[in-house]
């Protein structure tokens, strides 16, 4: 080999590593990034800086025999929140998001004022004569909200964290993992 062909060979790995460090690398992150997210709401936790369990829903401690009762907290039949996890590769970066409107309270924790509105109260009364079933005068929960004064209702979503600001270091620990094994075989090719 002679140094026209050495620098030659040089440069088609300088193009391919910068393809990999741009164009390549942000996808293989995202998906990572998704896929470990994803992971975390199977395992009902937040995994950063170790792995941190979230707290049980009412509808889990109640002991229901429902289906609801027996998924985890943020997890639905639909699974419309752990499914929306999305990400967009730029030029050397990724961005990880979702676009559902609740999202932020579950990640943050918080407290919201929903108005009690006739569309609500008359959604409650459906719910609780489907849940009392022949005993119309059973005290529920529904019932409840149907007869309520109240014009607004205070909700506190306790923060079960399911997406970072920024990836910790288990995430960063695959994507680095994923970053060496693709420069091995740019490198040994």
């Amino acid at each position: 080999m002679n140094i026209q062909e050495f620098n030659r060979i040089i440069l088609k790995k300088q193009k391919q590593l910068s393809d990999l460090m741009h164009r390549k690398m942000p996808v293989l992150a995202g998906n990572l990034a998704k896929r470990h997210i994803e992971e975390d709401f199977r395992k009902g936790g937040f995994t950063h800086n170790g792995f941190h369990k979230w707290q049980e829903t009412k509808r889990q401690k109640s002991g229901g025999k429902g289906a609801g009762s027996r998924y985890g907290p943020l997890l639905s039949g639909r699974k419309y929140l752990s499914g929306s996890i999305e990400y967009a590769p730029g030029d050397a970066q990724v961005t990880v998001f979702t676009r559902v409107p609740y999202a932020a309270i579950h990640n943050r924790g918080g407290v919201l004022h929903p108005s009690v509105t006739p569309k609500m109260r008359k959604f409650a009364w459906a719910q609780h004569y489907r849940e009392a079933g022949k005993d119309k005068k059973k005290d529920t929960f529904w019932k409840r909200l149907a007869l309520t004064k109240k014009e607004k209702l205070t909700v506190t979503i306790p923060q079960r964290q399911f997406m970072p600001a920024t990836p910790g270091p288990e995430l960063t620990k695959k994507v680095s993992g994923k970053f060496e094994q693709e420069i091995g075989k740019i490198i040994n090719s």
